[in-house]
């Protein structure tokens, strides 16, 4: 059972890049997953048509509710400081595209 929540628990932002260099954002519990239906048609409409090929960006957030406001963020940002983003926020040592790191900023207070 600790398992079943710490995977619910968990949470990422990212960003795929597409064959043509297009980049979609979207939010996961399982980034392995996600980035495979990508792949493989099964993700988004709009990788399906365009070729997901690798994750650009991955961050882990610390729920599902701050991935969403992460990825709301990213979505408004244009190009450029996506761009930005992965070239500084991006660490993958092993360069297999799936290495978590930071986490989102905590919920505001309304």
């Amino acid at each position: 059972m600790a398992a079943e929540t710490e995977k619910e628990e968990r949470a990422y932002v990212y960003m795929v890049r597409c064959a043509g260099g297009q980049l979609y954002t979207g939010w996961t519990n399982d980034p392995a997953s996600r980035l495979h239906a990508h792949k493989s048609g099964k993700g988004a409409k709009c990788t399906r048509a365009l070729g997901a090929q690798r994750f650009a960006y991955l961050e882990r957030c610390t729920d599902k509710s701050a991935a969403l406001r992460r990825e709301a963020a990213i979505k408004k940002l244009p190009r450029r400081q996506k761009l930005e983003l992965i070239k500084n926020g991006f660490d993958d040592p092993d360069g297999n595209g799936a290495f978590p790191l930071g986490a989102c900023p905590p919920r505001e207070k309304e």
